[in-house]
């Protein structure tokens, strides 16, 4: 059985997002000591955002000399995701929504014939089979019913491209990091628990 472990926080050891999915992994690797597990820190290795001639290419235009390190690297990312069974992703809010470092990942496997398919009955996911677990973080509160509620484009911006291509991600959330210590530490120990009690592989 294959992980992937993705994490996308500019924080390095500061960041809450990246604590909590390593949690997440060493409760898998706990549970299933065979799990093979590949790491990719979209920090420090991000993938180009798209561009106009990423998608001429996509549609079979040539490609210039110079795009093609790029398009190698977006073709392993692909292939890395289709690779895994258990998908583990450290995704914190920014400015109300994922970093765009996520995002650019995240166009490199929502992929046409790929990860989806579009047909008589409209858009169909072709990645069903897989497990994705989600660490989120955010400073404030975003719940139903709060105030910032309307502000909320992490959680459910990820619930829905995921369920776009077939799957019914889970998310282990770490809230209010910013509102005070206390309301970070309560979040950070509730998060790690949560990843402790996570069912196993």
């Amino acid at each position: 059985m294959k992980l992937l472990h993705i994490d996308s926080s500019v924080l390095g050891p500061h960041s809450v997002s990246r604590q909590v999915s390593a949690a997440i992994v060493d409760r898998l690797k706990q549970a299933t000591p065979s799990l093979q597990v590949a790491y990719r820190d979209l920090s420090q290795t991000p993938l180009a955002h798209l561009s106009g001639s990423h998608l001429a290419a996509a549609q079979g235009a040539p490609a210039p000399a110079e795009l093609a390190p790029d398009l190698a690297a977006s073709a392993a990312a692909l292939d890395e995701f289709l690779a895994a069974d258990i998908v583990v992703i450290g995704a914190p809010m920014y400015n109300f929504t994922i970093p765009s470092q996520l995002k650019a990942w995240i166009d490199r496997i929502v992929v046409a014939g790929k990860t989806f398919s579009y047909g008589a009955n409209g858009p169909q996911g072709l990645a069903g089979g897989k497990r994705v677990i989600l660490a989120i973080s955010r400073g404030g509160y975003y719940g139903a019913g709060s105030p910032a509620a309307a502000l909320e484009h992490l959680e459910t911006y990820l619930r829905g491209v995921f369920g776009f291509i077939g799957i019914n991600p889970e998310f282990i959330s770490a809230d209010g990091i910013q509102v005070g210590p206390e309301h970070r530490e309560k979040a950070i120990a509730g998060a790690l628990q949560a990843a402790t009690n996570l069912r196993a592989a």
